[in-house]
């Protein structure tokens, strides 16, 4: 399984938020690249790197942090938030992003998620899952549709969808397990697809559990920044 931990960014900071809530705002660091570094030193390949600010503000905003963590780690960076024109893509790509994420421009704008997919290609097009009661959320899960999760990702998959991250917003950054349930029906459902967990994960325990469940990979944050996981557990479970 591979560990793919995140750093949220808000003001070039790194912070988490509990249930995708702005008002429930904590800074863990304020220099992203140390712990972009510390995650790169026990053996993590792979960062989910989230503009918070864009969120919000619906274009990019904080791709100076990118760059930086792109040019000073070889982390393959995933990068996500607000990202919602061509010209939001060039800059992600241009600042060192291997990857990037789009939620709610899947939902709100298709024709130009679809449009990306055709020319990224569905390995570096990453489709964001956000649910709630299976119900998918956007604009920084301010917002939930009725487009029920089962139907979103069955369509795009059609569309060359190869990768989705699926975060249960009721799990988000709660240190409560995370959602393992719909995650093990998702997998029976989407056998194709590369389903990244996201969420609720607070302690090595749930890492195995996922593992177990059978999942390719998983996002997760608080967990380490609250001490939960130590540096060394993460270097143990990667060898």
């Amino acid at each position: 399984m591979e560990l793919i931990p995140a750093i949220d960014i808000i003001g070039g900071k790194c912070v988490r938020l509990s249930q995708g809530d702005y008002a429930q705002t904590k800074v863990y660091n304020e220099n992203p690249l140390e712990v972009a570094k510390a995650f790169e030193d026990v053996g993590i390949t792979r960062l989910h790197l989230v503009d918070l600010d864009g969120a919000k503000a619906q274009h990019i905003v904080n791709y100076k942090v990118l760059e930086q963590v792109a040019t000073h780690t070889s982390l393959q960076i995933d990068f996500g938030g607000g990202l919602k024109s061509d010209e939001d893509l060039r800059i992600a790509f241009e600042s060192g992003a291997a990857m990037i994420t789009g939620g709610s421009i899947a939902v709100k704008r298709p024709e130009i998620f679809e449009h990306w997919l055709q020319v990224y290609g569905g390995e570096r097009i990453i489709l964001g899952s956000d649910v709630k009661d299976e119900k998918i959320a956007v604009n920084a899960w301010q917002e939930c549709t009725s487009i029920d999760i089962w139907t979103f990702l069955a369509d795009y998959q059609k569309k060359g969808v190869r990768k989705t991250i699926c975060t249960d917003i009721a799990y988000d950054g709660m240190l409560a397990g995370p959602s393992l349930d719909l995650y093990r029906r998702m997998l029976k459902q989407f056998p194709d697809l590369y389903l990244i967990a996201s969420g609720g994960v607070s302690s090595l325990d749930d890492l195995y559990r996922l593992q177990e469940a059978g999942l390719p990979a998983v996002i997760f944050g608080k967990a380490i920044y609250e001490g939960r996981i130590s540096m060394s557990e993460l270097s143990a479970f990667n060898s």
